[in-house]
């Protein structure tokens, strides 16, 4: 079995949260793997800004999900982690990273958020996230 760590974000602007499109229609949350010799913050923030174009400022640590998957050219299961990070935005800039297979990048009302995400994981981290910020 592979073990495989990423990170990522639920990013805010007001009352917004940064929401990316696949190519295949499912509309998830910025995360990436983790580079040799980097810490899972600047991950988080590197995957971020590399799949939106949003620069962004860590808050806090909402927590990690655990998930397998098949690694088809492989043909081996991975083990993956993934670190959330809640973090905010100054601006609502954002450019989808096309060549990752993202064609939209949209800050969705935090309402629609939630119904929009397509894995039920990010759907909790979301929910999580937003506890953290509301009084």
């Amino acid at each position: 079995m592979i073990e495989e760590v990423s990170a990522g974000g639920v990013v805010i602007f007001s009352n917004t949260i940064l929401l990316l499109k696949k190519f295949n229609g499912d509309w998830v949350l910025p995360k990436g793997r983790v580079e040799k010799n980097e810490k899972i913050e600047e991950a988080a923030l590197r995957e971020v800004l590399e799949e939106s174009g949003v620069r962004a400022e860590i808050l806090d640590y909402i927590g990690m999900v655990h998930y397998k998957y098949k690694n088809l050219k492989e043909n081996k299961m991975v083990y993956k982690t993934v670190h959330w990070y809640l973090m905010k935005a100054n601006n609502m800039d954002c450019i989808p990273q096309k060549k990752e297979g993202f064609v939209d990048a949209l800050f969705v009302h935090i309402d629609k958020a939630e119904d929009l995400v397509r894995y039920e994981d990010e759907k909790k981290i979301i929910n999580k996230g937003l506890k953290m910020v509301k009084p």
